[in-house]
């Protein structure tokens, strides 16, 4: 089993800054890719970045630029930092952990994340 716990949400204003850890703990011997997402009011869940062991990333288009993606594997913690905050970017940021062995996702509770303008 694998938890993911994440954290640093917040209230900022726009054009702030923002930076996500997801700590994971349990076994994760079997995590290849991480990634994050996000949820706004009313919307569906979205992908906003992964990465995977060996540092590769993706990155949705829009975002590219002001979010980065990153790990320390030593920690087992993957971030978010998040730049030029926009308050469409509000939303609650889940982090996810990807077992490629059995294609199976586990999920973290979630950081809300609010950009007032």
């Amino acid at each position: 089993q694998v938890l993911l716990v994440e954290s640093g949400g917040g209230l900022v204003q726009a054009g702030g800054s923002l930076r996500l850890s997801c700590l994971a703990s349990g076994t994760i011997a079997r995590i290849n890719a991480m990634g994050w997402y996000r949820q706004a009011p009313g919307k569906q869940r979205e992908l906003v970045a992964t990465i995977t062991k060996d540092h590769n990333t993706n990155y949705v288009d829009s975002l590219k630029g002001r979010f980065t993606i990153s790990r320390d594997n030593a920690k087992n913690t993957v971030y978010l930092q998040m730049n030029t905050l926009k308050p469409e970017d509000t939303a609650v940021y889940y982090c996810a952990a990807h077992d490629w062995t059995i294609g199976y996702d586990y999920w973290g509770q979630g950081t809300q994340v609010t950009v007032s303008s």
